[in-house]
């Protein structure tokens, strides 16, 4: 890859972590909460047909081709460059890869599943909310760091190429 298109992709990094930060940081802000205060059927309503609406997304395209980008940027700097640039990429990726599309398929995703399959009449979704909220919201939390983080490590590997 030429320097120029090595500053390219770490650019469009920066961009689409920070835009898949911003989506995350309104979940664990502002959204989650307000779910939480609803009445249960229509916090648990609402989100599953969040769930639902995510998949054939812009935001989904953005989350899942940052992974993919991380893997090939992070792949690159570590076999071919050197100099600082070649460490906060090797990094930025690192973290974008484990702390946001790993937590999310691991953690998030099996949730947003299983409270997709309840029954909203049913006791036990109710008390599986009580829990699926924090637990969810505390993820969160942690994808949102992560690709706040890792669309800084892309900064300063632009500035340092």
């Amino acid at each position: 890859m030429t320097s120029n298109l090595i500053l390219f992709a770490c650019g469009l990094a920066v961009i689409v972590c920070g835009l898949v930060s911003g989506v995350f940081l309104a979940f664990s802000d502002f959204i989650m909460k307000s779910l939480a205060a609803a009445s249960p059927d229509s916090g648990i309503e609402s989100m599953q047909l969040i769930n639902r609406k995510v998949y054939g997304s812009v935001f989904l395209i953005l989350l899942m081709g940052m992974a993919a980008l991380s893997l090939v940027l992070s792949g690159y700097a570590y076999q071919r460059m050197s100099g600082s640039a070649s460490g906060w990429i090797v990094v930025g990726g690192a973290i974008y890869f484990i702390g946001v599309f790993l937590v999310t398929i691991v953690f998030n995703v099996p949730m947003n599943k299983r409270l997709d399959m309840m029954d909203l009449a049913a006791a036990e979704t109710a008390t599986y909310w009580s829990t699926y909220v924090p637990t969810w919201t505390f993820w969160n939390h942690i994808r949102t760091f992560s690709a706040a983080v890792s669309s800084a490590c892309f900064l300063i590997a632009c500035l340092s190429l």
